[in-house]
């Protein structure tokens, strides 16, 4: 299976909650050893090495008119091969490209199709919470994420603040959904509102986040 070390930082852990899972040490995610200079000094000319692959792969798919957008070039730590993330539509007949890219860099050449979700996982950024985003730190997996789950949470249903940095709806859609159905269901008998014979009222609605129930306690 060859070398399957690869470089990282270890960042300080986000604090546990229970509805979360909990990675295991396994061999993709245990740490073998500190970086040594010379691992350092390695990576940083790999890093070279990835920015002209990057330069260079952009100019060939600009001159042979290929519908991909590259999102980002990996070279294994080992140096078997240079990793080519990018997005696409559809299918790209890429074997021109990667035989020019081959007889270039004199190294194995690999091409990989990634959604934009994972192409805003692989580069990074911020979100509009100031916040970096949680795919890139902690978020492992990515679950489906609907219009309803907005709906639900009584929240703007402008598709300007409801989507992410990869123009998708944003995951923390999902954050407050358990709290709010659990909020709805403890507050009101229907969903058109509840009664509250005690109190002499009638609440008009609900709302699902914080629990209140349209009318005075």
């Amino acid at each position: 299976m060859g070398d399957r070390r690869a470089y990282g930082a270890v960042a300080h852990a986000v604090p546990p909650m229970a509805t979360w899972k909990t990675p295991r040490a396994d061999a993709a995610t245990r740490v073998l050893r500190r970086a040594s200079r010379e691992d350092v000094l390695r990576r940083f000319r790999q890093e070279q090495r990835e920015r002209e692959a990057r330069r260079m792969c952009r100019l060939k798919i600009r001159e042979r008119g290929l519908a991909m957008k590259l999102a980002k070039v990996e070279q294994l730590f080992d140096g078997s091969k240079l990793v080519f993330y990018f997005t696409a539509e559809g299918r790209v007949d890429f074997r021109e490209l990667v035989r020019e890219l081959a007889s270039e860099f004199r190294i194995r050449i690999e091409m990989r199709q990634i959604g934009t979700r994972d192409e805003a996982k692989l580069i990074g950024g911020y979100g509009t919470c100031g916040r970096p985003l949680c795919c890139t730190t902690w978020l492992q997996s990515f679950e489906p994420i609907s219009i309803k789950m907005a709906k639900r949470q009584n929240l703007s249903l402008n598709p300007s603040r409801l989507s992410g940095a990869c123009g998708r709806l944003k995951c923390c859609l999902r954050y407050e959904l358990p709290n709010a159905k659990g909020e709805q269901h403890a507050g009101c008998a229907h969903e058109r509102g509840c009664d509250r014979s005690a109190g002499g009222c009638h609440g008009e609605s609900c709302d699902a986040v914080c629990g209140g129930s349209g009318c005075p306690a």
